[in-house]
């Protein structure tokens, strides 16, 4: 379709030496012989181009006299740049001609002026063509920037993502410039033939995710598409890139036993950006300087101890430093969770970067896929059973201070509780939103930039509200504002509930452990139900497609009845944590046993889907619906058992030892945040991607810059906003509980 690189620079090469030397036989062209070659040779020297050339004439103008005193890529001094030509084309004509017609033998360029195309770009494709034939530097950039058919392609290196920079840089005659197109194509063969099938699954890396181009691809990779990098005059839009693609690539696959789709999505097709930043983004931008100036100046305040409100000096950059860094614990802290809470981040954020990988291509990525498809992979294939734990932390923790209240003034203060929240989760989210939606899609650019960055921007300015009402995990996974924060809005719908199910357990703790249990039970049934009857799947096998993933997401994954199993285990565990005194003693038998127990299910949970991990695996519905049931049960089990056992002083070995470790109170302030992050960080990487890699899996996967970059933007959110709000909440509450005597409060009993 459109061949490789390497004949451009046999071309140069042969153009620089400029002597006539005939490598190919001469005579007529022997292929392509259509319009388009017709197109590509025709010259109208009565036009004229823009003075740049790419072939060094220098060594053979000893002739010409002064011209040779001139710049080489220089324009005339006395003619204006809309009439820019090739200074040494009459010079010469004859070889540049021949040379540049052998090279379009070898290597045929893309012509955006084939096919049902608007007037305008046929009119400058033809002028491309015609520079292109003369080796006018922008005609052959715009050439060399479109993507031509690479080695590798058995290897997976299918993806071509041309050159971008070289592209959207090009400034032509009569104001043509470089539009970058990055083309969506589905190849498809006659499946009569298992030798095409057979190379049509090398292709394709053994369809390790089967998409199509339907599917929605700003947060998951459509793996099954070819991506085919274009550059094209500025006035052809997406519509007349799909055609003339189209058109050309119909050619070369008539009569064969290849099938090739061709789609341009608008938004894939950029030019350079040179319009001012939009009133909005200038206003963000300001607004997120105030807050730092803001933090600085309460800092020099709280440094002077000079007297000052104590909602202003919440922003202390000094103060929140400190705060962030403390390693003091408080009375009623549980150390453990604190290490359960780094251990699940991490897997976490190796998981969700383990798929954003797959976004990026790779000159071997048959071969990556070859070595992924092993039973090990299962630590970034189980994403959400990371997920899990904070779930149940969330019930543990708020069961654990719920139960405080009720035990020490007999009431809860359910208007304070829900306050509390909103001033903890809110102004962090929406600055993040603020972010992502207004300032983030201007500060990077790409072939995929339009794609995971400011694609999912449009869909924040449309949905934001939803975020903020923590509905938005019922609108579908793809229409999503910051998709990976599904989990706030399941979080705080059951947090929402809470106070009625730890007010039962509390009461009446026969009844409520029954009706709780109940309620568990029916959520675990659901979950296998669902992913049995709909062919589901919450763990990433060997060949899933991408249309079963989002099903699975918006069926069973983000919706919070059938995650309400383990946030109930919560309750259960922060309930027995506060009513089981410190010093309650167990039967070493029964440590025992029980250690046994949640080691087993723990890992039961974490290597037994490993096969489904494997290259050659078959989809089970029995598998996958068993894995969504119990699986979140044995994963959480452990940690729960190990925060009973170290909190009430039944163990304290090594392990309880490490996940107590006063070094994780750092990571809990900034998990968040860290949640909260980490996928601006690998979007802003993938958008930023310019050509293929080849894979390595740990050198990826553990990629430490990335990590420092996460780290970081996670502390400028926590010091910026999550802390100095925390300090605020801490405030009014406080104040309101002094004046509480005078104010009538919702409370239920």
């Amino acid at each position: 379709m459109l061949p490789r690189v390497g004949a451009l620079l046999w071309a140069v090469h042969l153009a620089v030496a400029g002597n006539s030397v005939d490598i190919l036989p001469s005579g007529p062209p022997r292929a392509l012989h259509d319009e388009e070659i017709l197109r590509v040779l025709a010259r109208n020297e009565s036009e004229l181009s823009e003075n740049f050339t790419l072939i060094d004439f220098k060594p053979n103008l000893g002739n010409l006299g002064n011209l040779t005193d001139e710049p080489l890529f220089a324009p005339r001094q006395d003619e204006p740049r809309s009439s820019w030509t090739n200074p040494y084309y009459d010079a010469f004509a004859e070889e540049i001609d021949r040379e540049s017609r052998k090279l379009l033998e070898i290597i045929p360029a893309y012509d955006p002026g084939a096919g049902p195309v608007s007037s305008e770009c046929k009119r400058h494709a033809a002028i491309f063509h015609r520079e292109l034939s003369k080796f006018t530097l922008w005609a052959l950039k715009m050439y060399d920037a479109t993507a031509k058919i690479p080695s590798g392609l058995l290897n997976g290196n299918v993806n071509q993502l041309g050159d971008y920079d070289e592209c959207v840089s090009v400034e032509g005659v009569d104001d043509i410039r470089g539009r970058y197109c990055l083309a969506y194509l589905q190849l498809d063969v006659d499946r009569s033939r298992p030798d095409l099938e057979h190379l049509h699954k090398l292709l394709h890396s053994h369809y390790a995710f089967r998409s199509n181009m339907t599917d929605p691809g700003h947060r998951v990779p459509r793996f099954s598409t070819v991506n085919w990098a274009v550059c094209a005059p500025s006035s052809c839009t997406s519509r007349d890139v799909e055609a003339s693609l189209r058109h050309v690539v119909s050619k070369h696959t008539a009569n064969t036993g290849l099938k090739i789709t061709v789609r341009v999505d608008k938004e894939m097709c950029q030019v350079r950006r040179i319009e001012p930043l939009p009133t909005e983004t200038v206003v963000v931008g300001l607004f997120f300087i105030g807050v730092l100036i803001l933090c600085l100046v309460a800092a020099v305040y709280d440094h002077l101890e000079l007297p000052a409100n104590k909602i202003f000096l919440s922003f202390s950059l000094k103060r929140n430093l400190k705060q962030l860094f403390s390693l003091n614990r408080s009375e009623s802290d549980i150390a453990t969770l604190h290490g359960v809470r780094a251990l699940n981040a991490l897997m976490l954020i190796l998981a969700h970067k383990s798929m954003a990988l797959f976004f990026n291509p790779y000159v071997n990525r048959t071969a990556m896929t070859e070595y992924l498809g092993k039973p090990w992979t299962v630590i970034g294939r189980a994403a959400s059973l990371y997920t899990d734990p904070f779930i149940m932390l969330s019930g543990l923790l708020t069961t654990y201070s719920f139960v405080g209240r009720l035990e020490k003034t007999g009431k809860l203060d359910v208007k304070q509780e829900y306050l509390s929240r909103l001033l903890r989760l809110v102004p962090t989210l929406g600055a993040l939103i603020l972010f992502c939606t207004y300032v983030m899609p201007f500060i990077g650019s790409g072939p995929q930039w339009n794609l995971v960055v400011t694609h999912h921007a449009d869909i924040c300015k449309k949905t934001w509200w939803r975020n903020f009402l923590f509905i938005h995990n019922y609108f579908g996974f793809e229409n999503m504002c910051l998709t990976h924060t599904h989990h706030l809005g399941i979080d705080t719908q059951l947090f929402a509930i809470s106070p009625l199910l730890v007010i039962l357990l509390w009461k009446k703790p026969k009844l409520g452990g029954f009706f709780l249990t109940s309620l568990a039970t029916i959520s675990t049934i659901l979950r296998y139900r669902v992913t049995y009857m709909k062919r589901l799947n919450n763990y990433v096998f060997f060949g899933t497609s991408i249309k079963q993933l989002f099903d699975t997401a918006n069926l069973s994954y983000i919706l919070p009845t059938h995650r309400l199993t383990v946030y109930i285990m919560g309750i259960f565990a922060g309930y027995l944590l506060r009513t089981c005194p410190k010093g309650f003693k167990m039967n070493g038998a029964v440590v025992y046993a029980g250690w046994t127990l949640c080691i087993v299910m723990s890992l039961g949970a974490f290597f037994g889907p490993a096969k489904m991990g494997a290259i050659d695996y078959v989809y089970q519905p029995v598998h996958a619906a068993t894995y969504n049931a119990f699986a979140p049960i044995g994963w959480c089990a452990l940690f729960a058992w190990m925060a009973f056992l170290s909190h009430t002083g039944n163990a304290d070995g090594l392990i309880s030892r490490i996940f107590a470790w006063k070094g994780f109170l750092v990571s809990t302030r900034l998990s968040y945040a860290i949640y909260l992050t980490q996928f601006p960080v690998f979007f802003y990487n993938v958008g930023q991607t310019r050509s293929a890699e080849y894979y390595e899996f740990f050198r990826m996967l553990f990629n430490l810059k990335e990590l420092l970059w996460i780290i970081l933007t996670s502390m400028v959110l926590t010091l910026l906003f999550d802390t100095p709000f925390q300090n605020i909440k801490n405030h009014l509450l406080k104040k309101e509980k002094r004046s509480q005597p005078s104010i009538k409060a919702s409370k239920v009993d």
